[in-house]
């Protein structure tokens, strides 16, 4: 079974960093595009930024030049780099991978639990 464990939320001041990490687990043949959302209280869940296997990345207007997203392919892992964090960052953070679970399958997404960023002001 595929898991995605998320690592690296908690309380920081504003102006301070995290850095999430996503490992995904499990028999699977590929993982494509990847990346972090989040949602807020009383929001609706938002793409935060995402990457492609070949590194290609994309960023929401709201987080660009302070975040970046990365990942190491051999260790299927994806990270989130916050910097200059604002209290309208705070919001559950997801991690997100299009899977292919076999060779002939088309990929399906999958989701991590969620880890809890919060910035205080």
């Amino acid at each position: 079974q595929v898991q995605l464990v998320e690592s690296g939320g908690g309380l920081v001041q504003a102006g301070g960093s995290l850095r999430l990490s996503c490992a995904v687990s499990g028999r699977l043949f590929s993982i494509n595009t990847m990346g972090w959302y989040r949602q807020a209280p009383g929001k609706q869940r938002e793409l935060v930024a995402d990457i492609t296997t070949a590194g290609s990345t994309n960023y929401a207007d709201s987080v660009k030049g302070r975040f970046t997203i990365s990942r190491d392919n051999a260790k299927k892992t994806v990270y989130l780099q916050m910097n200059s964090l604002k209290p309208e960052d705070t919001a559950v953070y997801y991690c997100n991978a299009e899977i292919k679970r076999l060779s002939y399958a088309s990929s399906s997404p999958y989701w991590g639990q969620g880890t809890q960023v919060t910035v205080s002001s």
